[in-house]
């Protein structure tokens, strides 16, 4: 699974990487990214949110207790959420300049964003179905616990992207301000990227059927055990509802900062790059990790073992602190050198980079407790308890929500979208608080704190000195005149990382991290 995750995020920085050359950070940038991140959203209010929380547990349930092994209860289950996705995805299309609106202002000044968005977004709904479909056909393999495919078929979707932003790059005159984008270059974007969802989600077929699962249309749907499916699904709804009212007010506080500055690279699109590459290390390491873990956690819980089960997610949260620890050092140190490297090229010059890497610094230790939050809550779904996750959604969102709107409102529009990177880790580390400590009363008021605190203070003083050492070594290897080219840079950045991988693990092993030394071996 980690290898399949890997190739993937791998694929996919090629991938945002061309797609920063071809479209730059700025506006043009913003409007195909604002359209691009609606249909995730609306897929994840739709049924995404409950399809990777909820159902998992009820397949694996289905499958241990009922006499056929589950198999009418999953065809019944996927029946309902293809035609859901199907009745969602039209709505969305013909509603694309609503939704749009509150993603992005339209005022005179910004209105040919605007309309540009409408368009994109037209051709990017329909990925909400096959999101969708992905997202089911994926649950159906992980309650098998068969976890590779799910893991490998993005790669499919990256190759396309690739192809596609290569495309643009080399076979058009590529623009950089909104007005000068021309019909088929929006057609290439839009038709392109929907392709590739479309791939990668049927690419699963093959497995699902090789896995012993045969879909038939089933409409019976009463009586059949949907129902307590729906109740549990009914918080994990409010809990995405929740995070997607956050997310669309950041949102749109980062694209009017781009409306102001449209060639600063300082809004939305920049926060997006930046939080996808400050999501790596948590994509690779704690979502692989998770998804093996679930059905676990769920049969510990569903079998009276709490004892199991706390001692899973203890492990978990050891093993992954390992790698994410360090990492959100090597945000917070070398964020400016790594955005200047991976996206300082084509359209997007170093001087546009440079919000980017701000942001990747501000959001830096915030890998820490969203990481940790990520684990903690897979407890309560484990005991198929999907309110509490929705009231820590509501509290972090809310927090998230007033610090954005201060950003936005009393910070010049330069800073405003790095503040609010910031606002997003100050809000999980809240969210991590309250969430251990609900936890552990369900885990019989322990949470093996002791443990786990003294794990991540050892982590904490080898990652520390580590960082400030990779930013001592990265300015040391910059060139003294100021100039920013990138053999230059990418010297800093590898002389940085260099320096922060070996003074932590260095300081691990003096501190003697147990965790680490079973890696190493």
């Amino acid at each position: 699974m980690a290898a399949g995750t890997v190739v993937s995020r791998a694929t996919g920085l090629i991938r945002q990487v061309l797609q920063a050359a071809a479209l730059g950070t700025g506006l043009l940038a913003s409007t195909y990214n604002t359209a691009n991140t609606v249909p995730t959203g609306l897929y994840t209010l739709l049924i995404g949110g409950a399809l990777n929380a909820v159902l998992v547990p009820q397949l694996v349930r289905a499958r241990a207790t009922q006499a056929d092994g589950g198999r009418a209860y999953e065809q019944r289950l996927v029946t309902l959420v293809l035609c859901v996705l199907a009745v969602g995805t039209a709505l969305a299309v013909w509603a694309a300049p609503q939704i749009v609106g509150l993603y992005m202002r339209d005022t005179p000044q910004s209105h040919e964003a605007f309309e540009l968005t409408v368009v994109f977004a037209r051709f990017l709904l329909p990925q909400i179905f096959f999101y969708g479909m992905f997202g089911m056909l994926g649950q159906v393999l992980n309650a098998r616990e068969k976890f590779g495919a799910m893991m490998w078929t993005p790669v499919l979707n990256n190759i396309v992207l690739i192809g596609m932003f290569g495309a643009y790059l080399t076979l058009l005159t590529t623009p950089d301000r909104v007005e000068d984008i021309t019909a088929s270059q929006v057609r290439l974007l839009g038709l392109g990227t929907t392709v590739g969802i479309a791939l990668q989600a049927l690419a699963l077929i093959p497995y699902v059927r090789e896995a012993g699962f045969r879909f038939r249309p089933r409409f019976d749907w009463r009586g059949s055990g949907l129902r307590r499916s729906a109740r549990a699904a009914r918080w994990t709804l409010l809990f995405v509802l929740a995070n997607q009212v956050a997310l669309t007010v950041v949102t749109n506080y980062a694209n009017a900062a781009d409306q102001q500055l449209p060639k600063a690279g300082a809004g939305y699109t920049a926060y997006s790059y930046a939080q996808t590459i400050w999501l790596l290390p948590q994509s690779i390491v704690t979502v692989s990790l998770v998804t093996a873990l679930l059905p676990r956690l769920s049969k510990a819980a569903a079998q009276g073992r709490t004892d199991d089960l706390r001692g899973e997610l203890s492990r978990a949260l050891r093993l992954t602190g390992v790698v994410i620890v360090p990492a959100g050092f090597f945000f917070l140190a070398l964020g400016p050198q790594t955005a200047a490297l991976l996206f300082g090229h084509g359209a997007a010059d170093a001087a546009a980079t440079r919000p980017l890497g701000q942001m990747l610094q501000a959001f830096g230790l915030g890998l820490i407790p969203f990481s940790a939050q990520y684990l903690l809550l897979r407890g309560f779904y484990a005991f198929e308890d999907t309110r509490t996750p929705f009231w820590m959604a509501a509290w972090i969102g809310s927090v998230n929500i007033a610090l954005a709107a201060a950003c936005h409102q009393l910070l010049p529009a330069r800073w405003a979208v790095v503040g609010m990177a910031a606002a997003y880790t100050l809000s999980y580390a809240v969210g991590l608080l309250l969430t251990a400590r609900l936890l552990r009363r369900r885990l019989d008021g322990r949470m093996d704190g002791k443990r786990l605190a003294r794990t991540y203070g050892k982590l904490t003083l080898a990652a520390a000195p580590a960082g400030a050492l990779a930013w001592l070594v990265a300015r040391a290897c910059a060139d003294p005149s100021g100039a920013t080219g990138t053999a230059t840079t990418a010297l800093a950045l590898t002389a940085g990382a260099a320096a922060l991988i070996l003074g932590y693990v260095l300081l691990a092993r003096l501190l003697r991290v147990g965790e680490l030394r079973l890696r190493l071996r």
